[in-house]
């Protein structure tokens, strides 16, 4: 049966639509008052990022499709402004203050922290369900082995350059590893889809083997996606993270930076890419053969476009909420970090406990 470019294109852009609108409804109802700006990453936040409600909200905010209407200009526009205001100083008012938190906003979801340079808009996490939400759709919707096989392998060079892109610059990265990355997470999922899929045909008829297809989606993606993060960060675990004080500050300036922390940060990120799949690629079979099973019996053209807007939304809502199960500027226990961390003590003489590193995203 052939696909219905029309309906399952109506129900892409609608599926992009109802995440951007969950974005913007989300900030039509933010009423609270922004703390004073601050363009450093350890200042005080926008939001609340030590509860996960605070750190969801930032994420939603952050992740929004309508970010990538902002040409280069625009942005480098907003990064004037924003130095000029902390260098003038002087008290803003809510609305001042508010539109700087915005345009930082819109800064930090285009621009790499570290090059300053501009991340193509496929490879920015504001582009991941525009961009990526039509290849799940078509791994989901596959019903063979083949196109399954095809459509991981192009999932998983995109993820191998949003990875690559969004990567913590200051840590090397040779090209060997980016190879190993995307030989291993192509390499996983196509065992992973080829070996399921063999299973499941050879085990059931053909008509439950299709719907059962469906399904293979989700478990290639989770061991593909974790190894593909798990791969491009550990060169981050052999060179190590800074140590911050709570403030920010570098805890020992000079130290070697923390493995420890590093290997963290890295199994952190790593459990949050699993964790996304769960919703993008469970959501669309459950609803196409639960919720919307009649519908589809009785008119299986809309197989496709129920798959696609089921699975952009719960990509949308679900991308957010994986990257908030963790803080991006994450805390450990000074127990358990390198010698030269030990034994530390607050301006009061107290002893330090809690020492915190940017795990990155």
């Amino acid at each position: 049966m052939s696909i219905p470019l029309g309906k399952t294109t109506f129900a892409m852009c609608s599926g992009v639509a109802t995440v951007c609108s969950v974005g913007l409804a989300a900030q039509s109802m933010d009423e609270d008052p922004c703390p004073p700006f601050s363009a450093s990453a350890h200042g005080t936040p926008r939001f609340d990022l030590s509860t996960f409600a605070g750190r969801f909200k930032a994420n939603l905010f952050a992740m929004s499709p309508l970010l990538l209407a902002n040409s280069e200009a625009t942005l480098r526009g907003y990064q004037g402004e924003i130095k000029a205001a902390l260098s003038e100083g002087g008290e803003l008012s809510e609305e001042a203050n508010r539109e700087l938190w915005r345009k930082k906003l819109c800064v930090d979801a285009a621009i790499h922290p570290d090059t300053n340079e501009s991340v193509p808009h496929p490879f920015r996490m504001s582009g991941y369900v525009p961009f990526n939400g039509p290849i799940s759709v078509a791994m989901v919707a596959s019903g063979s082995t083949g196109a399954l096989l095809f459509w991981n392998w192009v999932n998983q060079t995109q993820n191998a350059m949003i990875n690559y892109f969004n990567r913590n610059a200051s840590s090397p990265m040779s090209n060997e590893t980016l190879a190993k990355s995307y030989a291993g997470a192509v390499g996983s999922a196509m065992f992973c889809v080829y070996g399921l899929s063999t299973i499941i045909q050879k085990r059931f008829d053909a008509a439950k083997a299709k719907r059962l297809l469906t399904f293979v989606a989700l478990p290639s993606s989770i061991v593909a996606s974790s190894l593909n993060c798990y791969i491009v960060r550990s060169p981050e675990i052999d060179t190590g993270v800074p140590i911050l004080l709570e403030n920010g500050e570098l805890a020992v300036p000079g130290a070697a930076p923390s493995k420890v922390a590093a290997a963290k940060g890295v199994f952190q990120t790593t459990a949050s890419r699993a964790i996304l799949q769960c919703p993008v690629y469970a959501t669309p079979p459950i609803v196409m053969n639960t919720i919307c099973a009649g519908l589809i019996a009785s008119n299986p053209a809309l197989a496709t476009p129920i798959a696609t807007y089921s699975l952009l939304v719960a990509f949308g809502v679900g991308l957010p909420a994986a990257c908030s199960v963790f803080p991006k500027i994450s805390s450990v226990s000074v127990a358990d970090l390198e010698p030269e961390y030990q034994g530390l003590v607050d301006s009061e003489g107290k002893k330090i406990e809690t020492l915190y590193f940017d795990r990155g995203m």
